[in-house]
C-alpha cells in the first residue's frame, strides 16, 4: 500500500511539473523505497527472497530501529580474524611473558601442567618473546591456544562454564596483556592487510607448523548488512575475538566500532590486563563470561538493550529482542535463538546450531552454505537426540526443545 501512494504522489507531482504548477510531494512521497539486497549469487532457495521480505516488514519503522546482530568470524568473513591476529602477533614477536614466568598468570583456567609447559618452554626477563625464531615457545603457545592442549597432549584448561567461555578465545585477549587498544588495533590492522591481500587457500609457518594465512569477506554479507542500514536497522556484530580485533574488522563493512562486541579487557593505567569485563552476576576481572554461547546473549542484552545485573542472563521480552541473527557456529545458538524474525545460519556441520535450524521448530530459521569453500554434506545424521549439546560442565547431552523435550536426530540438506 505504501509503495503505490509513493508512486501515485510521484505521478501527480510530474503532472503538475509538467503543466507548470508547482506541487507539494506529501511527506509519505519523501521516504525512500524499502531497499533490497543487490547479490544474488550464493543465496540458497528463498534465503534471499525472504530476507528481502523481513526487510521490508520493519523498513524505517516508526520509533526503535529493529536490531540485526552478526557473528564475525566464518559469518561476515571466511577464516577466523581472531586467528589470523594471534598468528600476526606470534611471527612479530608481540606477545609479553607473564610477571616472574608465571603462566598462571594468563589465564585462571590455565592447568599447572600448561603453565609449566609453557614455563618451560619459553624465556622469561624478556620484553616480549622470541617467537619468531624460537620454534620451540612459538609452537606450545599454539597448540595450548589452537587444540586446548600442550603439545605433549595434556588438557590446557579446566573448570569452566562450557556454555558460558572458551578458555581457548579468551586467552588470546589475556595475552595482549601490556598493550594499549590502539596498539592492538594497529596489530590487527597489520594482520587484516596480509590475510585480505594473500591469495585464497595461502598458507603461513608459525613456529613449525603451517597455519591458515587469508581471509575474504563475503560480498553477500556486506550486502545484507548494508542493506538493511539502508532500510533504518541498528546492525551490530557480536564476537567472540578480542573487541579492539573486531572493531578493525567491523569497519570494513560499515559497521562502527560503537556497534561492534567482543573481549574486553579490563585496563591497568591506559594498557590492557590479563583479565577480562564481565556481564550479568559476573564482575569484571572475574574471568569467567566472554561473547560465547549463553555470554553472547548476556552481553547482547548489556550493551544493546541496556539491562544489567542477573537479568541480562535471561532471555528478554520478544518486543525488545533483535528481528534478525546471523551465524554459524555452536558458539552463536543462544543469541540466534532470541532472534524474533529470521535466523540466518550458514551451514558449517555444528552439531547443536545445525539440529536447531534444521528442526525449525518455528518457521524462522533459514540456513545457507558457507559463500566460499562450502563444507560437503554430511554423510551421517547429526546426533541430537543423544550428544549435540554439550552442558555447563561439558557433557555432552540431547539437544532439548524449549519444553524440554528432545530434538531427533536431523538429515543434513543444505550443504
Amino acid at each position: 500500500m505504501h509503495h503505490r501512494l509513493r508512486t501515485s504522489a510521484a505521478t501527480a507531482a510530474l503532472a503538475l511539473a509538467a503543466t507548470g504548477l508547482v506541487a507539494t510531494v506529501p511527506a509519505e512521497a519523501e521516504h525512500r523505497a524499502c531497499p533490497t539486497l543487490k547479490v544474488s549469487e550464493g543465496w540458497y532457495g528463498d534465503n534471499k527472497a525472504r530476507l528481502d521480505a523481513l526487510i521490508a516488514d520493519h523498513c524505517h519503522d516508526k520509533g526503535k530501529k529493529p536490531v540485526a546482530v552478526f557473528d564475525w568470524d566464518n559469518t561476515v568473513i571466511k577464516n577466523d580474524v581472531g586467528d589470523a591476529t594471534f598468528y600476526w602477533l606470534l611471527r612479530n614477536e608481540r606477545i609479553r611473558p607473564p610477571r616472574n614466568g608465571d603462566w598462571s598468570t594468563t589465564s585462571r583456567h590455565l592447568t599447572p601442567g600448561a603453565a609449566a609447559a609453557l614455563g618451560h618452554a619459553c624465556p622469561s626477563g624478556v620484553r616480549t618473546l622470541p617467537t619468531a625464531t624460537d620454534s620451540r615457545c612459538a609452537d606450545e603457545i599454539l597448540s595450548v591456544y589452537g587444540t586446548g592442549a600442550t603439545t605433549g597432549g595434556a588438557a590446557a584448561f579446566t573448570g569452566f562454564d562450557h556454555r558460558r567461555t572458551e578458555p581457548q578465545y579468551a586467552w588470546l585477549a589475556q595475552l595482549l596483556r601490556g598493550w594499549t587498544t590502539r596498539q592492538v588495533e594497529s596489530f590487527a590492522a597489520a594482520a587484516r592487510a596480509e590475510n585480505l591481500a594473500a591469495p585464497q587457500g595461502a598458507v603461513q609457518r608459525v613456529g613449525t607448523s603451517e597455519v591458515t594465512a587469508w581471509v575474504r569477506h563475503y560480498p553477500q554479507q556486506r550486502d545484507l548488512i548494508r542493506t538493511l542500514q539502508d532500510a533504518g536497522f541498528d546492525v551490530w556484530i557480536v564476537s567472540a575475538s578480542p573487541e579492539p580485533v573486531v572493531d578493525v574488522w567491523a569497519k570494513g563493512v560499515g559497521v562502527h566500532p560503537s556497534r561492534a562486541i567482543g573481549i574486553r579487557n579490563t585496563t591497568e593505567h591506559g594498557r590492557l590486563t590479563a583479565h577480562l569485563k564481565g556481564c550479568g552476576t559476573v564482575r569484571d576481572g572475574e574471568d569467567r563470561m566472554i561473547t560465547y554461547i549463553d555470554g553472547k546473549r548476556c552481553w547482547i542484552n548489556q550493551e544493546i538493550l541496556g539491562v544489567h545485573g542477573p537479568a541480562a542472563e535471561r532471555v528478554q521480552p520478544a518486543s525488545r529482542r533483535h528481528v534478525l541473527a546471523a551465524g554459524d557456529s555452536d558458539t552463536d545458538v543462544s543469541f540466534l535463538r532470541d532472534a524474533t524474525g529470521l535466523r540466518l545460519v550458514l551451514n558449517r556441520n555444528k552439531n547443536e546450531l545445525m539440529c536447531r535450524a534444521y528442526e525449525n521448530g518455528d518457521g524462522r530459521w533459514i540456513v545457507n552454505p558457507m559463500f566460499i569453500e562450502p563444507k560437503k554434506p554430511k554423510t551421517t545424521p547429526y546426533p541430537c537426540a543423544t550428544t549435540g549439546y554439550t552442558a555447563a560442565d561439558g557433557t555432552a547431552e540431547p539437544v532439548r526443545r524449549s519444553d524440554g523435550s528432545v530434538i531427533p536426530d536431523q538429515t543434513d540438506s543444505v550443504p
